[in-house]
């Protein structure tokens, strides 16, 4: 938002590629962005946010098989496994237990499954996080930069959930309608919490509720933070978000940028994106409770060179 309150212009948008951006903050070699915030002091306090120990997941189940591709064995007798051949004389001799394996594969990115995007997801004229080339992404290795084993030690810091939804009195956001600072602030006030350096900060819209109650699962259009709320999750150090929806409000209202909060998120901020939570538990258990805050873990696959990987968000209240 600017100073008045009105919406940033298209210019102003394009602009945050230098205003917000943390080139160089941690050093020209760092591949971490914000992640760089969460350091032990705000693990340590994490920590301190457990004062109930319930736990809730933040992720929703992969479809099978409209999400995921799966091959899998099932053999009544282990011994008569494929490669079983090659295993020790006494493996064959113990005929009482079985097995089943699976061989999996799934494109992770889009509308549906929760994931994380680490900051190679993205270029903005062929540039990555923190200056590198494009062409560190190759076909076959993948990228050579800021790929998500920059986060293989996890993420745990302190979590947030705002419920913008609840704020505006509705069951959810109709697609289109864009979260800005003024309602963060307002679900920070009711639900009596602040956003703190080093927190990762999630967004009730609702949408989570529209796919319990109607299978649907997403379309292009969709609520979700408006480019505007950038400079506020910089001002306030904060080191991942998360949404219901894919972030970005679609549409953004920018020609010139389709997707801000994920382009110069990713690219300028460095800052790490949980996409497509569901939120809805942790919404009800929040509010159960009456604590909005509490220990997030994000423990993405190590996946050499990737440029994110399916999560299952733990929120521990």
């Amino acid at each position: 938002m600017t100073a008045g309150g009105s919406l940033p212009t298209q210019d102003d948008v394009l602009g945050y590629f230098g205003t917000l951006s943390n080139w160089g903050r941690w050093g020209d070699d760092d591949e971490r962005g914000t992640l760089n915030l969460v350091t032990d002091a705000v693990r340590l306090a994490a920590a301190r946010a457990v004062r109930h120990g319930r736990s809730v997941s933040c992720a929703w189940e992969v479809a099978v098989p409209a999400e995921m591709e799966r091959s899998t064995t099932s053999c009544p007798c282990a011994a008569d496994m494929p490669g079983a051949e090659n295993l020790p004389a006494a493996f064959h001799a113990d005929r009482r237990w079985g097995f089943s394996s699976e061989r999996l594969g799934m494109t992770f990115h889009g509308n549906t499954v929760t994931h994380l995007d680490s900051p190679c997801h993205l270029f903005w004229d062929g540039r990555m996080y923190n200056g590198r080339p494009h062409a560190l992404v190759g076909p076959v290795t993948g990228s050579a930069w800021a790929a998500v084993t920059a986060a293989a030690d996890g993420i745990v810091t302190r979590g947030v959930l705002l419920d913008v939804a609840a704020v505006r009195g509705v069951p959810w956001l109709e697609p289109g309608e864009g979260v800005v600072p003024g309602d963060l602030e307002e679900a920070e006030r009711r639900q009596g919490v602040r956003v703190r350096s080093g927190d990762a900060v999630l967004l009730r819209t609702g949408h989570g509720r529209v796919r319990h109650e109607s299978g649907a699962g997403g379309g292009f259009a969709h609520a979700g933070w408006h480019a505007s709320c950038l400079p506020w999750l910089r001002e306030r150090e904060v080191a991942l978000i998360g949404a219901d929806t894919p972030q970005d409000v679609q549409p953004s209202g920018y020609d010139a940028v389709l997707m801000p909060v994920h382009a110069v998120g990713l690219v300028a901020m460095g800052l790490w994106l949980l996409d497509n939570c569901d939120l809805e538990a942790c919404a009800a258990t929040a509010a159960e409770l009456g604590q909005w805050d509490f220990q997030l873990a994000v423990a993405p696959v190590r996946l050499a060179g990737t440029s994110g990987s399916p999560v299952n968000p733990i929120a521990t209240f």
